[in-house]
């Protein structure tokens, strides 16, 4: 699965019906959808609106049916190079098919704190809540 993330393309979400249960549930700070025409909508929309969109798996730990990747998503945003640090958890059916997929990451430090204007508001929340101030 980490190949077929690292290699993405809009050409290759046709792929997700071999890889992903046809009731597959994927979940992240912004969606929650079931099936693979919602998913594949998902990874569509993620092209539409970013430029140049990328994914690195950084770590791989696989269990059974199950596995967790780490990532870091490469992207820009009006010019600007963005990265979003995260973990997906995967779970897969007898088949080897994802059944699961779970996005893990903070949107308010990872996206957020890194825009203009709401960057600035965040960061200052950040400091006025944290303990060490």
């Amino acid at each position: 699965m980490a190949h077929f993330y690292e290699t993405l393309t809009p050409d290759s979400l046709a792929a997700l019906d071999a890889l992903y249960a046809p009731d597959a549930r994927f979940k992240d700070p912004f969606n929650e959808v079931t099936g693979t025409a919602a998913i594949r909508r998902i990874f569509a929309h993620m092209f539409a609106t970013t430029d140049a969109p990328r994914f690195l798996v950084t770590a791989c730990i696989e269990q059974g049916e199950q596995a967790m990747l780490g990532w870091e998503f490469h992207f820009a945003l009006r010019g600007r190079a963005l990265t979003v640090r995260g973990v997906t958890h995967l779970r897969f059916d007898a088949d080897g098919r994802v059944v699961l997929h779970r996005d893990y990451w903070d949107a308010a430090e990872e996206l957020y704190e890194k825009l203009p204007v709401v960057g600035g508001l965040m960061r200052a929340l950040k400091r006025r809540l944290s303990a060490t101030g």
